[in-house]
């Protein structure tokens, strides 16, 4: 068994060199990945949109899967949020499902592959109220 001191001493080390980032992505969404990416001596970021496929891990280890459709081909990426690679990740739109795992998604083509869309709020607890 693991000593539980050795862990949060491992954890406070992988936060000092990658600090964790909180993003708010949620299975479903569509998002755009901004990644860092070396070609010799230049940087450049490259930009990855797709729909969220899964989420998994806690805390610093959080990482999640992107999947998108390029040349009829599906192209997937698993990016761990505390990479230093990984510049930022915006929402473009946000889904309605019902699982916590997408893929169902990988079998699916054209326009059966589609996520029913729900409007992109500010606060997701915020209910509109009817007057009566």
């Amino acid at each position: 068994m693991v000593n539980p001191n050795i862990m949060d001493q491992v954890r406070d080390i992988t936060l000092k060199r990658h600090p964790f980032k909180k993003y708010p992505i949620q299975v479903g969404d569509t998002a755009r990945a901004h990644i860092k990416v070396k070609e010799g001596s230049k940087e450049r970021v490259q930009v990855f949109e797709g729909v969220i496929l899964k989420i998994q891990g806690k805390d610093h280890t959080r990482s999640f899967t992107i999947r998108k459709i390029s040349g009829g081909v599906g192209v997937e990426k698993t990016l761990p949020l505390a990479s230093p690679y990984l510049s930022h990740v915006e929402v473009v739109s946000r889904s309605k499902v019902r699982r916590a795992r997408l893929y169902y998604l990988r079998k699916l083509k054209g326009r059966a592959a589609r996520l029913s869309a729900r409007q992109l709020t500010d606060n997701k607890d915020q209910k509109q109220e009817k007057p009566s």
